[in-house]
């Protein structure tokens, strides 16, 4: 299929460096990359010149260091500027890349730098209290292939490079023999992404370059974004809504990526009209706040021509709330670390589309979706294939497999049926799926329609063990909004009731909670804590 993926373009034989090195000749002092800092205020701002200058010294820092091709550099920080010459000074040296979220801590560490055996771990100096600095060392002593720390931030720890001065402001460019080196190719290993909020043995998503072109073009398309277009992601850019579509797509577009370290809603407001942003992605839990500010204090958003959202269903009311607060229609999109975004709802859909679908396919990915046992007749399994499939799990190929079928499609473990329009709309995970009388309970309808409410904010439907075993008792969580109560279970009841949902579906428990838990980087509720909460 390689081939044919080259032959229609979605994979092709250029790099992101290419896509760089072009913008450079074309508009050096354009600026490719903005990054606030909230806590001290600072916005470092990159043309593409000083972008393609600071790559190659960043580059010529890992030869330093005795970084070789193939090699993997593990990266942990918020986000700034640097993650952005980080990835691009890996491709320079022939490296690959693992970024990390900052929560993981030393367990989750050890574990992803010794599955990539990587031999660079850049960190923060502190963050949430902790000394990292000294928490890279320990590790740096226990695994034999990790021979450097990497340091942002003032640090009394010895045996540490300093991030700075050692990797940006050393000119290195013009002593490392970089013209030898071998850059990645675009079919090469690049990216290992590691997946949030599993148990078990750890999941390192691997990605060559065209892997994640292929789902850049396919969203460009839909929006018609290019080289005027100024993007932000309310999102970590250590993860893949952040890395790829936050500072890659903008790169290949040669257009603007704007970003900074938090995704409060009011300072992200602040920034979409600072810099005149274009295009706007954020996960629902990350859209409300936004939208909150918004309406308390408007800004000038004029400038805005997108707004999307996903990583978890989007309520009626958030698609109505943007429509009136930004003045802007809110689109869909669903995708995995395995393979980017995969679908998005369309200009030509209805307006309120994004309440009702996950989007149809883009960048020629294909799904199906399979019948499963004790769910309902047009709701079952997804499968997907396509060129933005990753290459595979780092060093599990056997457990890849076990997700493949002999014609490449790949279990993507969503619950799914069809949309009506020739897409999908997810029903939820199949490992969280609650079964009630033989029968799949719809829970992500019943949380959408639960959010309808004016005294509910968000809402999780779990599935609850009882002693006979034989079914499952259905809890309704409800995070209530600022100033309501939130709503009885007989009133939950009622709603679903008027909404036409069966009997049988309506929960038997209700439970109010000041959060839901969520993962930290898609913003995603983790119902196995709620689960393991209120059993």
């Amino acid at each position: 299929m390689s081939e044919e993926y080259r032959r229609r373009g979605w994979w092709r034989d250029e790099t992101f460096l290419d896509d760089l090195r072009r913008h450079t000749r074309e508009h050096p002092g354009k600026a490719a990359v903005i990054a606030r800092r909230i806590g001290s205020g600072d916005t470092r701002t990159l043309d593409y010149a000083e972008l393609g200058l600071l790559t190659d010294r960043c580059a010529g820092a890992l030869a330093e260091l005795g970084v070789r091709p193939g090699d993997t550099v593990a990266v942990q920080l918020t986000n700034g500027w640097e993650l952005t010459v980080l990835a691009l000074g890996c491709l320079r040296a022939g490296a690959q890349i693992c970024p990390l979220l900052p929560v993981y801590r030393e367990r989750e560490l050890a574990a992803y730098l010794g599955l990539t055996e990587s031999r660079v771990f850049v960190t923060p100096a502190e963050f949430g209290g902790e000394d990292r600095a000294r928490l890279g060392l320990r590790l740096a002593a226990d695994l034999p292939s990790l021979e450097h720390v990497v340091v942002a931030g003032e640090t009394t720890s010895e045996g540490v490079h300093d991030l700075h001065e050692f990797f940006f402001e050393t000119p290195w460019e013009k002593t490392a023999d970089l013209d030898g080196r071998a850059e990645l190719g675009p079919d090469d290993p690049y990216l290992t992404l590691f997946t949030s909020g599993t148990t078990g043995e750890p999941k390192g998503v691997l990605h060559s370059q065209n892997t994640l072109y292929a789902p850049i073009r396919g969203e460009a398309e839909v929006f018609d974004l290019g080289a005027t277009d100024v993007i932000a992601m309310v999102a970590a850019y250590t993860h893949y809504t952040g890395f790829v579509r936050g500072m890659l797509m903008p790169l290949a577009l040669g257009g603007t990526a704007v970003f900074q370290d938090t995704t409060d809603g009011a300072a992200m407001a602040d920034l979409l009209a600072e810099h005149k942003v274009t295009y706007m992605y954020a996960p629902p839990h990350f859209l409300r706040p936004l939208v909150d500010a918004q309406r308390a204090e408007p800004r000038d958003l004029t400038a805005l021509r997108w707004v999307v959202g996903g990583s978890a269903p989007i309520p009626t009311q958030l698609v109505q709330d943007v429509e009136e607060v930004f003045g802007r229609r809110l689109f869909s999109l669903w995708g995995m670390s395995e393979n980017g975004a995969v679908t998005i709802s369309r200009p030509d859909d209805p307006v309120d589309w994004a309440a009702h679908s996950d989007g149809s396919p883009i960048a020629d990915m294909e799904f199906r979706i399979d019948p499963h046992p004790g769910q309902r007749e047009d709701t079952g399994v997804l499968w997907v294939r396509g060129p933005t499939q990753c290459l595979g799990y780092l060093r599990r190929d056997e457990l890849y497999a076990s997700f493949c079928d002999e014609d490449g499609w790949f279990d993507t473990g969503d619950l799914a049926r069809h949309d009506g329009r020739g897409g999908i709309r997810i029903a939820g995970r199949a490992k969280d799926t609650v079964f009630r009388n033989g029968f799949f309970v719809p829970t992500t309808e019943m949380e959408e329609i639960l959010t309808r409410h004016p005294a509910v904010q968000e809402a999780a439907v779990i599935g609850l063990p009882v002693l006979d075993g034989a079914d499952q008792m259905i809890c309704a969580v409800i995070r209530p909004t600022a100033h309501g109560d939130g709503i009885t279970l007989e009133e939950a009841r009622t709603l679903l009731r008027d909404a036409g949902m069966t009997a049988f579906f309506w929960p038997e428990r209700l439970e109010l909670v000041d959060t839901l838990p969520r993962a930290a980087a898609t913003g995603k509720v983790r119902k196995v804590e709620l689960q393991e909460r209120f059993a």
